[in-house]
């Protein structure tokens, strides 16, 4: 990423093509958004519609030469696109412009590998960073076209550069799978040890950005990062939650004697995004599994955000495509002191119609703390039907048998 010599941060030129799929951010907000978070300051925005992408260049030649007329007149130093762009579409893009061109995959990784902390997530963003660079080596370096001599580890007899590199990436991507690998079997056994203490465990899932940290924070008493930005959180966490004996929530009182499930296993995982890549799906397959393995997902919502419908679909597109789509929900809509008076619930409790089914839903404060004990009972009642072998007060909410 380049930076411009006048500004402290890269000034960027967001691109975003209406291609007549629903929901189209006309704004750009999210993709500004994700520049920002990776460091970055958008200073224009354009926006067109097309039948189908242009095969060269995307956006075509004469949309093309209008973006880099703005960027000269603004002063951007890198062109960012909403959507995901062929190695061709972005090496043609490239010279077209004369600036770099990233597409939206390339700048979620960029946030992924400036966000991870644990040795697990610094593998996942690097496999996944590895898998998108494989496609793209004929980018911009006429020198991967060259021939090289000589046999040995350097190449064999007229071995050009690129397939050099490319078996190089592809030898890196087996080492990092391998060692992810080792780090799936450990992270298996905790889940094994969990589950021979009896634990409940729960995994709390949801778009990025939507308060997930914070929440899992105020019910745990935790620490973990958290911040008003995407991505905030990429390491799952894990702590002990103590969630009391449980009550009915037509009483006042707990039920007479039973404990069960007094404390759970909470885990916080990374949030999802629209469009997320696949790749990242696949390298973050082992942080995800704490996901598929649950007992419950707390599925965590932004009711301030108007576009929390579409939020939810994108939660579970992709929950089904890591095999978690039958695992058991809970809907929290989170930041309801963000919301205007008159936009309130009139309850603290409901029921959301999710894919067809009546799924249980909370309102909650995470950062004031409203609702939090009503959510703990929920819990704990979800909790007691597990461990005493009862039906969860949903019947939609039982996991489908596999």
């Amino acid at each position: 990423m380049q930076e411009s010599t006048q500004h402290s941060v890269p000034l960027v030129l967001l691109v975003g093509v209406d291609l007549g799929t629903p929901h189209f951010d006309q704004a750009l907000e999210e993709l500004g958004l994700l520049a920002q978070t990776a460091g970055m300051r958008p200073v224009a925005r354009v926006t067109c519609k097309r039948k189908a992408p242009d095969a060269a260049l995307f956006i075509g030649s004469g949309k093309a030469d209008e973006i880099k007329a703005l960027a000269e007149q603004t002063g951007a130093v890198e062109v960012l696109f909403d959507q995901s762009l062929s190695p061709a579409q972005q090496r043609n893009l490239e010279r077209h412009l004369g600036l770099p061109v990233n597409d939206r995959t390339m700048l979620i990784l960029e946030i992924f590998a400036q966000r991870a902390r644990s040795h697990e997530g610094k593998l996942q963003v690097e496999l996944a960073r590895l898998q998108y660079v494989s496609t793209r080596l004929v980018r911009r370096w006429s020198h991967l076209e060259r021939q090289t001599g000589g046999a040995g580890v350097r190449g064999g007899p007229g071995e050009k550069q690129i397939e050099l590199d490319r078996r190089m990436i592809g030898e890196s991507i087996k080492r990092t799978r391998e060692r992810l690998e080792k780090v799936k079997r450990q992270r298996g056994t905790q889940r094994r040890q969990r589950e021979r203490q009896g634990a409940f465990n729960i995994s709390l899932v949801g778009y990025t950005n939507t308060g997930k940290s914070t929440l899992f924070n105020a019910l745990v008493k935790a620490r973990a990062y958290a911040a008003d930005q995407l991505f905030a959180t990429l390491d799952t966490t894990t702590r002990q939650l103590y969630l009391g004996p449980a009550q009915d929530a037509s009483q006042d009182e707990p039920q007479g004697g039973h404990d069960v499930g007094r404390t759970a296993s909470l885990s916080d995982t990374v949030g999802f995004i629209r469009d997320l890549p696949h790749g990242l799906i696949d390298a973050f397959q082992a942080t995800l599994q704490e996901a598929v393995d649950a007992d419950l997902l707390l599925h965590v919502v932004d009711a301030a955000n108007p576009d929390f419908p579409e939020q939810i679909a994108q939660v579970q597109q992709v929950l089904q495509e890591i095999g978690a789509g039958d695992v058991p929900q809970l809907l929290v809509f989170n930041k309801i002191d963000a919301l205007e008076p008159s936009q309130r619930p009139l309850h603290s409790a409901d029921t959301f119609e999710l894919d067809g089914r009546s799924v249980p839903r909370l309102f909650v404060s995470a950062r004031g703390g409203e609702g939090l004990a009503a959510l703990r009972q929920a819990l704990a009642r979800q909790a007691q039907a597990r461990g005493t072998g009862a039906r969860p007060e949903n019947p939609h909410m039982r996991r489908a048998a596999v």
